[in-house]
């Protein structure tokens, strides 16, 4: 996750090819219950970091880095693609009770496809964050660029080419990687 960007453009065409790969991703059922708002403007970057942020004055080194990033992909889960299509005739369901879902893949799907960004971007040489957008801004930010009702972001990712030096200690360098040994369960717990 890079958290610092110099200011060299990002070629367009790498970004189609993250959002290409994005829409590769898993979905239930086929659902594809996910939406991508592109922001390669400067004025539209402007404008996500103004709603999503607290003022330049007070942000941290962290939120200063990523502020300097050209592009943001915003993925958006739709929950009512899965609801409608898995009441659909060949899912041999008539409802859209949200209990026959075990967890909410249209979260699950975005957030695949959202790693298939994040992947294609080290393919393109590219540095990239994925990050959340804070629960008492999402309105403000629904609202300043138009995103129906029914679609909800689940995170942001920033794309640019990384700073020489990412000047942000981060927590992976300040917390170790757990091992497989620690999270593999062969055959049990």
């Amino acid at each position: 996750m890079v958290r610092s960007y110099n200011d060299q453009p990002v070629d367009p065409g790498a970004v189609g090819r993250a959002l290409e790969h994005a829409i590769r991703a898993p979905s239930a059922g086929f659902s594809q219950g996910w939406a991508f708002l592109l922001l390669d403007t400067p004025d539209d970057v402007r404008r996500f970091w103004r709603v999503t942020t607290p003022g330049k004055s007070d942000a941290d080194a962290w939120m200063v880095g990523m502020r300097e990033a050209p592009v943001l992909v915003v993925p958006l889960s739709c929950k009512a693609a899965y609801l409608d299509r898995y009441a659909e005739p060949d899912k041999g369901r008539t409802d859209r009770d949200e209990s026959w879902w075990p967890a909410p893949y249209w979260d699950i799907d975005t957030g695949m496809a959202a790693l298939l960004v994040l992947l294609t971007a080290v393919d393109e040489g590219l540095g990239a964050c994925f990050f959340g957008v804070p629960t008492d801004r999402i309105d403000a930010f629904k609202q300043e660029f138009g995103v129906p009702a029914d679609h909800h972001p689940i995170g942001a990712v920033t794309l640019g080419h990384p700073a020489p030096v990412d000047r942000v200690a981060g927590s992976a360098r300040t917390r170790p990687r757990l091992t497989t040994e620690q999270v593999v369960h062969r055959g049990g717990w």
